[in-house]
């Protein structure tokens, strides 16, 4: 076993698949009906999944694309517990399947979405499918009615979109953990400009990384335009040690006091990680009893 290849990253994110129901024009990953599952085999997640937790890393977070439509998430989210971590799956909630609901309630497992108006009409037209407001809304209420850890990003894409009625509306809910930001450039939401990294929050390679579905590690999912190696070809450690991570690094701005709240897509709330909001209070892991 290795030991902690860093110590400012502590949360991973594992984009395990580009596929996702919904088409938002300001998805990070471009993602959506016609996505890809990428390269990264069920078994090369658990090895991305074993090397985080022998290099120190706290938290991993099964992003997408849509998490859920993976056919291995519930063994891959059971492994990391097993191996000690604290895990959050940040799903659309359009649609649960019913074992599902017992992923979600794992001990150490914490629940994310995305959330856009308390309106019906001005939720679909961000999101591009008909009856995902009312899906989502009712799969909230029903993780909190079952006691699940959940949080809410919600993102400004439109003009005068109901935002505030958004997170009252949650907040009536029993959800207490909500971020608010605006829709960044990178994806769907850079409308063909070329990726600025000055539009990142700063916390890339400071607190966190990212696994792609192609392999390729970068600072977070919004950084992918500047890949620092794959681990289809190097571990984990190697390419958090590399110079072409150091360089990224650089490249980065320095995290702004109060600015970390990037959260650009439907999949994906980033900032929010406890790697640079130690306000969110993730479920701890349970006492390890076996190694997976």
């Amino acid at each position: 076993m290795t030991t902690a290849v860093t110590p400012t990253v502590r949360s991973l994110e594992l984009e395990i698949i580009g596929k996702c129901q919904a088409r938002c024009t300001h998805c990070l990953a471009s993602s959506g009906p016609n996505g890809t599952p990428g390269t990264m085999t069920g078994a090369d997640w658990r090895r991305v999944i074993d090397q985080a937790a022998d290099c120190g890393v706290k938290i991993v977070q099964f992003i997408g694309g849509e998490p859920t439509l993976h056919e291995d998430l519930p063994a891959l989210v059971e492994h990391a517990v097993a191996r000690g971590l604290a895990v959050e799956i940040y799903s659309n909630l359009m649609h649960v399947r019913p074992a599902m609901w017992d992923v979600f309630a794992l001990p150490g497992v914490n629940l994310g979405t995305s959330y856009y108006s308390d309106r019906a009409d001005e939720h679909e037209k961000i999101v591009k499918v008909r009856g995902s407001y009312k899906r989502t809304r009712a799969n909230i209420a029903e993780a909190i009615h079952r006691g699940i850890r959940i949080r809410a990003g919600i993102v400004r894409v439109l003009p005068g979109q109901r935002v505030d009625q958004a997170e009252a509306e949650l907040r009536t809910m029993g959800v207490q953990h909500i971020s608010i930001d605006r829709a960044r450039p990178f994806g769907r939401a850079a409308a063909g400009t070329a990726p600025d990294p000055s539009e990142l929050c700063g916390h890339c390679t400071r607190g966190r990384a990212a696994v792609l579905p192609d392999g390729s590690v970068t600072g977070c999912v919004m950084s992918r335009d500047w890949p620092a190696g794959s681990v289809h070809e190097q571990p984990l450690d190697a390419i958090l040690t590399g110079q072409r991570w150091a360089e990224i690094v650089d490249m980065v701005p320095e995290p702004v006091a109060g600015a970390c709240t990037p959260d650009d897509s439907d999949d994906c709330d980033p900032s929010k990680t406890p790697a640079c909001d130690p306000a969110y209070d993730i479920a701890p892991p349970p006492a390890l009893g076996v190694n997976a």
